[in-house]
């Protein structure tokens, strides 16, 4: 190599089943000739995704890149702390609903990674629920107004839902709930509902469905039906009765910690994440589903709506979206110049305009909405020049 600097980034793109055919095509040009669901556009060096790069003519992949130079590309405090880049930013385009997840802490994630390997669980297997040992913080930021789920309602508010909804089949577990209303009997009662089977679990989703086509004029229910549609038969059907409803508009952000039971439903946003697989599901999803795992990693406290979106930290032109972890960082920038100085590795991503590099004054690189670009971390100081909005990820 032979002078470190901007690296045009080819970013890989995973075709989910809920994802969307024309979102990437929409939002940045992207085609989509074969008109299949286009769900994550993926920029980093996931070993399941990762990004190509440009380097003296040839294209590499950036795993193989920061491999080969870890403390130019990622600098001496990313390298000691986490051996590589630490974090995966995504484009997200959701067409239909994601599952319902809960992702484990570090600790967690240590202890079952460690014991799935003892038990040699291939890592591929469907019913593994560790992949790696680390935990997965995200932040999601809306592109185009974005439906999500994000955490537990206040208990009476769940309790009042379940009465309204007034199934036979609950009645049990409702009125438990309602003796014992503590995280302790959230838990409980969350455990019930995963595990409801058979006839009961039908006779339940019967009454669900009848009272939302009933109650269709309101958000929770109008989001039911909307699920009844994608997910028939699924328990996963009563979230929106026990989580947070929310929609971000385009250019908010929230953050989804350990422990906090969450869903994607509709729209298109970037999302920043440690650089993990570790998803403990919980319904809308024919996948494995571990149940005890699951409530043995979920924080059974109410989630206050005040508490769902991220107050971004204003300096100048730029928004500062803060995290409570190190694996990440994000912030956004107005149109202008900004003489900027890397900080361990980052990538630039053009959100709705035309940005150029420069680097020792020199025009390195420009990039057309929805590219990105690597920045290593010896690259040093440098000036983006922005005709819109840009992100820019990295860690600290």
């Amino acid at each position: 190599m032979n002078r470190l600097t901007a690296l045009r980034m080819k970013n890989p793109i995973q075709g989910y089943s809920w994802g969307s055919e024309d979102a990437l095509t929409r939002l940045f040009g992207i085609k989509n000739s074969e008109r299949k669901p286009q769900a994550e556009l993926w920029m980093g060096a996931h070993p399941n995704g990762c990004s190509l790069v440009e380097v003296d003519g040839l294209v590499v992949r950036l795993s193989v890149l920061i491999a080969g130079r870890p403390l130019a590309m990622l600098g001496e405090h990313t390298m000691n702390s986490f051996g590589t880049l630490p974090f995966l930013f995504k484009v997200l385009c959701a067409e239909k609903a994601l599952s319902i997840q809960v992702h484990p802490s570090k600790a967690q994630a240590e202890a079952g990674f460690k014991r799935e390997e003892e038990l040699g669980l291939p890592k591929d297997a469907p019913n593994r629920s560790y992949r790696d040992d680390n935990h997965k913080p995200e932040l999601i930021f809306a592109l185009t107004p974005f439906q999500a789920m994000n955490g537990f309602r206040g208990l009476d508010t769940i309790l009042s839902l379940f009465e309204r909804i007034a199934a036979p089949s609950l009645t049990d577990i409702v009125k438990d709930f309602a003796s014992a209303q503590s995280p302790e009997g959230l838990s409980e009662f969350f455990h019930a509902l995963l595990t409801l089977d058979g006839d009961i679990k039908d006779v339940a989703l019967t009454a669900l469905k009848a009272y939302a086509m009933e109650h269709q004029d309101e958000e929770i229910f109008a989001l039911v039906l909307t699920l009844f549609n994608q997910y028939p038969g699924d328990v996963g059907l009563f979230a929106p009765l026990f989580l947070n409803v929310v929609t971000l508009q385009p250019g908010q952000a929230m953050f989804l910690d350990a422990g906090t039971p969450h869903a994607y439903i509709h729209g298109n946003g970037l999302e920043i994440m440690a650089n993990s697989d570790n998803v403990l599901r919980a319904g809308l999803t024919a996948k494995h589903l571990d149940i005890d795992e699951l409530i043995a990693c979920t924080r059974f406290q109410p989630k206050l709506t005040n508490d769902i979106l991220i107050t971004p930290r204003r300096v100048g032109a730029v928004q500062h979206f803060d995290v409570p972890v190190s694996d990440f960082t994000f912030r956004v920038f107005e149109a202008g110049d900004h003489q900027l100085i890397t900080s361990g590795a980052e990538i630039l991503f053009a959100i709705n305009g035309t940005v150029s590099v420069f680097v020792q004054g020199q025009s390195t690189l420009v990039l057309a909405r929805g590219q990105s670009a690597f920045l290593p971390d010896c690259m040093g100081p440098y000036k983006v020049r922005a005709h819109g909005c840009f992100a820019l990820a990295g860690n600290s």
